[in-house]
């Protein structure tokens, strides 16, 4: 689904630096020192940058020519270390409203489905975010991102503010959002143990990939 060209020069864009979704339903984890640059090479598959030099092509086409707006509200659901969450607003309002932005709508029934999905009680719909745990508002964040429909998924140290069991909790949801429904799901992490939910890790070092690290 996503290849990451680099050009030497102008004259040819050859090397194939990064390459996700081989295979349907795949959870990926980035890895790195803090300062690699783990959370700028997310920045590009979730359409929030442009690089300054290579390419990024999504199913074949340039993601610096699409349109990213769009892209971005259909196509990527982008979770944040923070969670994002518009704190004042309820958690059902929180997801309704990201759907919107994707030319959908849902309901409140539908809503408290896909919080069951992420371990989150119907009776919470209505509250505010600002009144969650940091677990839970990480959950909604999923549960957001999941929301109107996007094939990919793409977390930013989703579980860097979390303690050891909501760290489980919500990789094990990014593991069965990609085996169970055929997700493309990519973590930027430092967890080791987050990265032992992955089905492949890569590990960003010096401006390239070693794979297969674990």
């Amino acid at each position: 689904m996503y290849q990451i060209l680099v050009a030497e020069d102008d004259r040819d864009t050859h090397q194939v630096i990064c390459e996700f979704l081989k295979e349907a339903g795949r959870l990926y984890c980035i890895k790195g020192a803090s300062g690699a640059g783990k959370s700028s090479l997310l920045s590009l598959p979730a359409g929030l940058d442009v690089p300054d030099c290579g390419t990024i092509f999504y199913e074949g086409m340039d993601l610096a020519k699409m349109d990213r707006d769009d892209y971005r509200a259909r196509k990527i659901g982008v979770i944040f270390q923070n969670y994002n969450l518009l704190r004042n607003a309820t958690v059902a309002e929180n997801i309704m409203l990201a759907v919107n932005i994707s030319g959908k709508r849902i309901g409140i029934d539908e809503v408290r489905i896909l919080l069951s999905q992420v371990g989150i009680g119907p009776e919470k719909a209505k509250r505010k975010t600002s009144r969650l745990s940091g677990g839970e508002q990480q959950r909604v964040a999923v549960a957001r991102a999941i929301a109107g429909g996007a094939p990919v998924l793409a977390a930013d140290e989703p579980t860097g503010n979390l303690d050891a069991e909501n760290e489980t909790a919500v990789m094990d949801i990014f593991k069965r959002l990609a085996h169970d429904r055929g997700k493309c799901v990519i973590v930027v992490t430092h967890s080791q143990n987050a990265a032992s939910y992955a089905d492949e890790v890569m590990l960003l070092k010096n401006g390239g990939f070693a794979r297969g690290i674990r």
